[in-house]
């Protein structure tokens, strides 16, 4: 590892350790600012296709002063390009996007190293995931990284269960589907030991183990801090199931209320993921709010889809994403959620229509442009 990678990883790996606690204000815009443009000069020096984009923005790190100035990496870039600041090697992991929007052109993440990905991941989940337990049976209804090495969110689940599983956690999915039998006795076991539990998926599993609970009229009373964790939405799947329904077969299924139900935002693209703050806040004593918030080291802005320009609070646009732990890719990424933004987080509001990604596509298209042979 070069002198390079290891000192920008141990920037972002300190600014991670002191910024542990959050409450959405970002008093460390300063600090962030600072470590954003040094990773910026970073990413320019080491990943040649960013560099060209950049250059093409008129952008460099002598001319770029603000975290908000740096060049976006629009997110269709990593399914086309190369976008690494080390040398790829035959060991290296990868994640993989799941092609849902295009097969033939799937997003590529490298990392030589999970150290600052695994720490980002830590802090942010015990705080508005687990703010009121250290440990918790997690049943995990994605598969783990042994079944499916590509996936970020694979990586994920095995992370959550060996940081915060307890010793009845695992993942119950495998290349045969969900393990329906093994879910039910795991539920079963802890609503008799009124032990809480905590359902890990994607947003699909949970319809899938809704219609076979339903088939097998089983319906569980789980106890008391019990919570259901989605992990996306519902692209490129099978039929269209409505976020207020989803939510009222849980809790009536489960007998989980609406308040320990969270949604996480993350991506294969990203290194870093947003969470609901209700849970938090309910542990504060505070209104819950369903809106998503930040860890310190992401900042969000939401743009015109036309201009790119910053829209008025309040006002839906495309999500930008600007995540430190992104060290060995792109810093700031366009994507091509909706979202909408206001003093207490950001709210999403699905994926970008053709009509409304003008920016976008414009953004794309120079992006190619500048890395044609």
């Amino acid at each position: 590892m070069s002198d390079s990678v290891a000192a920008i990883q141990e920037e972002i790996l300190s600014f991670i350790d002191q910024h542990q606690v959050m409450d959405g204000h970002h008093e460390s815009d300063e600090d962030f600012n600072r470590l954003a443009l040094d990773l910026f000069q970073y990413q320019f020096d080491h990943n040649l296709p960013y560099k060209k984009y950049a250059q093409q923005q008129r952008k460099s790190p002598l001319m770029v002063h603000r975290w908000q100035d740096i060049p976006l990496m629009p997110i269709q870039g990593y399914k086309k390009l190369t976008l690494s600041t080390t040398p790829i090697t035959a060991d290296e992991a990868v994640f993989m996007s799941s092609g849902t929007t295009d097969k033939n052109h799937r997003s590529h993440s490298y990392h030589p190293t999970f150290a600052v990905w695994n720490e980002s991941m830590k802090a942010p989940f015990k705080q508005y995931v687990l703010p009121d337990v250290d440990r918790i049976t997690i049943i995990g209804l994605f598969p783990d990284e042994e079944h499916l090495a590509n996936s970020s969110l694979a990586h994920y689940v095995s992370r959550a269960i060996a940081e915060f599983g307890d010793q009845h956690s695992r993942a119950y999915v495998n290349q045969d589907g969900i393990d329906y039998q093994g879910v039910v006795a795991a539920l079963k076991a802890a609503e008799e030991d009124q032990r809480p539990v905590m359902l890990l998926g994607a947003s699909f599993s949970y319809v899938h183990l809704l219609d076979y609970l339903k088939q097998q009229k089983l319906v569980f009373h789980l106890a008391e801090k019990s919570r259901i964790f989605d992990t996306g939405g519902f692209k490129g799947q099978s039929r269209q199931v409505s976020e207020d329904q989803l939510l009222a077969d849980l809790e009536g299924t489960f007998g989980v209320s609406r308040d320990y139900y969270l949604n996480m935002y993350g991506m294969t693209e990203i290194s870093s993921q947003c969470y609901d703050q209700n849970l938090w806040r309910l542990n504060q004593g505070l209104e819950p709010i369903y809106s998503k918030q930040t860890p310190a080291w992401v900042r969000v802005r939401i743009l015109d889809t036309d201009t790119l320009e910053p829209v008025t609070p309040g006002e839906k646009g495309v999500l930008a994403y600007y995540d430190l732990s992104n060290w060995n890719s792109c810093l700031g990424i366009l994507t091509e959620d909706l979202a909408v933004q206001d003093e207490a987080g950001f709210t999403l509001l699905g994926r970008i229509a053709g009509a409304e990604s003008k920016g976008c596509s414009i953004s794309i298209d120079q992006l190619l442009q500048a890395n044609q042979a």
